[in-house]
């Protein structure tokens, strides 16, 4: 027996605003808008999605889980990103071909080469 993946959530300060700031960065929609949680998906039922929760306290350490994107233009999207509230992290990871961005609370993510 297997599981499918329906979604993966992520505890926010402002779960409207930050799951708002992830709908525009990876063009999908607000399916679910409660004050318990806020649900992005691409379209109402196309999973996964990504599902935002309230948490009383801002996030302590560095993520132990995050997203990778892989845009078309790499240079192109962490501007479009970092104008949109995302800022450069660094955890360390030296020179490498992707770029570290943390979104507008703090969450990383990395933002990959085109695939070549």
């Amino acid at each position: 027996m297997t599981s499918v993946w329906e979604s993966l959530t992520v505890d926010a300060r402002d779960p409207a605003r930050l799951a708002r700031w992830w709908a525009e960065a990876l063009g999908y929609q607000v399916v679910i808008d409660r004050p318990d949680e806020v649900v992005i998906r691409q379209s109402p039922d196309r999973f996964p999605g990504l599902v935002f929760v309230p948490v009383p306290d801002d996030r302590q350490v560095k993520n132990r889980l995050h997203l990778d994107l892989r845009p078309a233009d790499q240079e192109a999207e962490v501007e479009r990103l970092v104008d949109m509230g995302a800022r450069h992290v660094d955890v360390g990871q030296d020179d490498v071909d992707w770029m570290v961005l943390a979104d507008p609370e703090g969450n990383e993510f990395c933002v990959l080469r085109q695939r070549g």
